[in-house]
């Protein structure tokens, strides 16, 4: 017992936590950070790597169940906290750390979780962050068995190939994660000759009328979504050729995503070809992007310095941006001055930063007009990280500097904006734009 308290503490010091910060809590979620960092504890990319899942603010009814769905992936020994205002934060942390230490706790949690997590019948009420614990394709052999009667017996080796060909463990996925910016749905892997040939002549013979053959008319959606995972569909090429299209829900739970923010997007390849908009609320359905305080427009700029820069890979930078930030926060104009001149040093002689966001998302003064955006988003992410760093230093400098406003780019132009991006850098353009407010009227029906 007193090497399991000796190994429990020492794994309580790695603590990795999901962050889930609900619309408005902008500033709880700051203070979480902040306290983490002072405990050596680190964010979590997805909840197969979690240890601690925080909720930063009262999620409304749709992010709740997301929320419960993050809860049912993360594997024990796991540990919940709410923080509902920043003031919460170090009770909470301190909760956690506790309840981390009590082996009676996880193993009480460990025989009433359930087995495997409750999916959902709707495809599209699975988020970006679920696909990672559906590795269990065990429902859909049965499904293609009982809807092709005797061709399931048949091919019951190929199925059994793609069952097996379909566990994709959790380090590629966040492997993945951490050099693409964003997950790949495992449904896209090759599903074998069977599902290929009999999918497609099943949807063929349903679309032109056949569908009473052998009853295979109805299949309730079986096929295109076994065990919650949308399979691709057709869809017309650039070229004029067909091409899988495959659906994909970007948010809301993504570290340095915007709050509440889904981006459903429709991929051909990598490549993608459209997308539209939702919104997760909290249950005030408050639309206060950062909280209503005045003068916190320098400490969210940097905060979104930061998030590009961690997603592109520059760790050390975003950790430099992160100080500004809980300066400005703090209310020290004098440490963020000095901190901020510093990290636009070495930005700027940073290459291999240059070389990342070279290209990404270039808007062009036909694009400005069109979308109604102002000057200073003219130019690819690297640029716009420059304008927010030099906007930053101009709104805590001494001397007085008179910049164009910068604006806000609304919710609903975020999808013409990404529409034919590589999804891997689709986060990397959502970071560099300046979002505003959400719209408090939309919840996020994934339908």
């Amino acid at each position: 017992m007193g090497l399991t308290k000796m190994l429990a503490s020492l794994a309580v010091r790695a603590t990795r936590v999901l962050i889930v910060e609900v619309p408005g809590h902008w500033l709880a979620r700051v203070e979480l950070e902040q306290q983490m960092s002072r405990r050596g504890w680190r964010r979590a990319w997805a909840a197969a790597d979690a240890d601690v899942l925080a909720v930063c603010g009262k999620a409304g009814p749709d992010l709740a169940k997301i929320v419960n769905r993050l809860w049912e992936q993360m594997p024990g020994p796991r540990v919940r906290i709410d923080v509902r205002a920043a003031k919460d934060v170090s009770s909470a942390l301190v909760e956690a750390a506790t309840l981390l230490l009590d082996t009676q706790y996880h193993r009480t949690d460990a025989r009433e979780r359930a087995q495997r997590p409750q999916i959902p019948e709707d495809p599209g009420q699975v988020s970006h962050e679920d696909h990672e614990g559906h590795k269990d394709h065990s429902s859909h052999k049965d499904d293609d068995q009982m809807e092709h009667g005797g061709h399931g017996q048949m091919d019951h080796d190929d199925h059994e190939h793609h069952e097996s060909h379909g566990q994709v463990s959790h380090e590629d996925h966040e492997g993945h994660e951490n050099m693409t910016h964003g997950h790949t749905d495992p449904s896209n892997h090759d599903h074998g000759g069977h599902d290929q040939v009999s999918h497609q002549h099943h949807d063929q013979m349903e679309h032109s009328g056949h569908g009473g053959h052998g009853g295979h008319g109805d299949h309730s959606g079986m096929d295109m979504a076994p065990e919650g995972i949308p399979l691709a569909q057709g869809g017309p090429d650039r070229d004029g050729l067909e091409m899988d299209v495959l659906h994909l829900p970007l948010g809301p739970v993504l570290p340095f995503w915007p709050a509440g923010l889904v981006l459903h997007c429709s991929l051909q390849g990598d490549v993608v070809v459209d997308a539209v908009t939702d919104v997760v609320a909290g249950d005030n359905h408050w639309g206060g992007a950062h909280g209503s305080q005045p003068g916190l427009s320098p400490a969210v700029r940097s905060d979104r310095v930061m998030a590009l820069l961690a997603l592109a890979g520059a760790s050390d930078l975003a950790a430099r941006a992160g100080l500004v930030r809980d300066a400005l926060v703090r209310g020290d104009r004098a440490a963020a001055r000095d901190s901020v001149v510093r990290l636009d040093r070495k930005i700027r002689r940073s290459w291999l930063l240059r070389w990342s966001l070279r290209g990404v998302l270039v808007l062009d003064q036909s694009d400005l007009q069109r979308h109604d955006l102002s000057e200073s988003y003219r130019g690819d992410a690297y640029d716009r990280l420059l304008s927010m760093v030099e906007r930053i230093q101009a709104e805590i400098g001494s001397e007085s500097r008179v910049l164009e406003q910068d604006g806000v780019v609304p919710w609903d132009t975020v999808p013409q904006l990404v529409t034919g991006l590589e999804l891997g850098t689709v986060r990397l353009a959502v970071a560099s734009l300046n979002l505003g407010p959400f719209p408090t009227d939309q919840e996020v029906r994934h339908a």
